[in-house]
């Protein structure tokens, strides 16, 4: 039995690209809930991994989702990194979003769903297949929107203990000429509250950066920690709405990207051959 899509009028724009994408192209993995999420499989009509990460602001969701999008040659594609190139801009939206961003709060549905429109279908116009979403969805409207219009494989929660995310969120730095974000933070979380001990090192740029640093404009206590907030409200029910779906993974972050990175390729039943070439280098 064909499914029927009944998209709303918020989501029209996102259902009309999803629609043109959903006939993806070149052999990867993908999963299916009935034979477990968490092991990706060959399949017999290939087509590129569709995957969501969700996690609170400032875990990681961009570093590690990248890094699988190079490993799976899929766009990664960050609402974060959307917005803050539409504030960046000179476009009618960008006043907007700077009242919103600095407050800590969430950007509506229709601006972060015209944005991730306008996004895909440049992607698409250059070939791209298949995507890795970071930062959407974000409440549960927007999984329903994104549900009505696409089949999602896998959703990856990261997850890490709040003290420690304040922290990174803290020492967060970007290079104003590259745009590359580091990290100037040494964490040494002690055990709390049943939580173990985790060290994170920081991330600090090359030489050719580091003069040039800046700090995001809500980057600040205040606002982290009112995003946490915001986050803990608005988007862990988007949790639920996947792991009754059995599409849910779960991932603590045992530290930094050392100690990180191996652990969830094994978890999502992956192999980085190039850091393993680099490690018997």
């Amino acid at each position: 039995m064909n499914r029927v899509f009944r998209p709303t009028s918020s989501s029209t724009s996102l259902f009309n690209y999803l629609i043109k994408f959903r006939p993806l192209s070149t052999a990867t993995v993908t999963s299916t809930p009935s034979e477990s999420s968490l092991h990706p499989r060959t399949d017999p009509k290939p087509r590129n991994v569709q995957w969501v990460f969700l996690g609170c602001p400032g875990v990681g969701k961009g570093t590690y989702a990248s890094r699988l999008c190079s490993l799976l040659g899929v766009p990664h594609i960050a609402t974060g990194d959307l917005v803050r190139e539409e504030l960046a801009s000179t476009g009618p939206l960008s006043t907007q979003l700077a009242e919103i961003v600095n407050q800590g709060k969430l950007v509506s549905d229709e601006i972060i769903i015209s944005l991730l429109s306008k996004r895909l279908e440049a992607g698409e116009s250059k070939g791209e297949s298949g995507f890795i979403l970071d930062g959407f969805p974000r409440t549960i409207r927007q999984a329903e929107i994104l549900e009505e219009v696409t089949d999602i494989d896998l959703v990856v929660n990261l997850k890490l203990r709040e003290d420690v995310l304040l922290e990174k969120c803290l020492g967060r730095r970007i290079c104003s000429q590259c745009g590359k974000g580091f990290n100037v933070a040494s964490i040494n979380a002690e055990e709390k509250n049943g939580l173990p001990a985790m060290s994170m090192a920081p991330l600090l740029p090359p030489p050719n950066c580091a003069s040039k640093l800046i700090t995001r404009s809500d980057d600040t206590e205040l606002v982290v920690k009112e995003r946490l907030r915001v986050y803990n409200e608005k988007s862990q029910p988007v949790e639920d709405f996947y792991r009754s779906r059995g599409k849910l993974m779960e991932f603590d972050l045992p530290g930094g990207i050392p100690e990180s990175w191996p652990k969830l390729l094994d978890a999502l039943n992956l192999d980085d051959q190039e850091q393993k070439q680099s490690a018997a280098a």
